[in-house]
């Protein structure tokens, strides 16, 4: 079986799919921890209902669906913050598609995704909780930062470079003598 990565609506019924699924299992494990409890259900339509994804579209942003086999797997999505500036947000797979590669693809997606909207840089934030996350940014050459949001929900926030000082050199024949 093969991945792919592709751009995808925000309000297709494959990424309302992914983005229900994504915040069913950041929130239960929230309320889990917290409160020994799971979401209820009202308050998760309410939230689903609130942070559609309609940041995620062109030209300032992109929603990206990874497919396993040609089936939907996970998703991740880029928004510009400034000119220079993308946030990686909904990083998720299914649960049987984790461990097969497909969270480093759909970063590296974004990454090239955030480069074509015209950022140099590539911030996220993240919770304590969510260690396997934390893990793949680290490895994925991410550093932590500080704050760049009020979220009451972060409590590590990342950043990487997405240019790096070569890109910024101007081709040997523009430089003078």
């Amino acid at each position: 079986m093969t991945w792919t990565v592709d751009p995808e609506p925000y309000d297709s019924p494959v990424a309302a799919a992914l983005w229900r699924a994504y915040y069913t299992e950041v929130s239960d494990r929230w309320y889990r921890l917290h409160e020994g409890r799971a979401t209820d259900p009202d308050e998760l339509e309410r939230e689903i209902a609130a942070y559609p994804g309609a940041d995620l579209v062109p030209p300032r942003g992109r929603l990206l669906v990874a497919r396993y086999g040609g089936e939907p797997a996970g998703s991740s999505g880029v928004r510009l913050l400034d000119h220079t500036t993308a946030e990686l947000t909904r990083v998720f797979l299914y649960g049987p598609m984790r461990g097969r590669g497909g969270a480093a693809l759909l970063v590296r997606a974004a990454e090239d995704a955030a480069r074509a909207l015209g950022a140099e840089r590539m911030v996220l934030d993240t919770r304590g909780d969510l260690v396997e996350a934390r893990a793949l940014y680290a490895r994925l050459g991410y550093t932590e930062t500080e704050a760049y949001n009020e979220s009451p929900y972060a409590e590590h926030w990342f950043a990487k470079r997405l240019r790096s000082d070569r890109d910024y050199r101007r081709p040997r024949s523009d430089r003078g003598s």
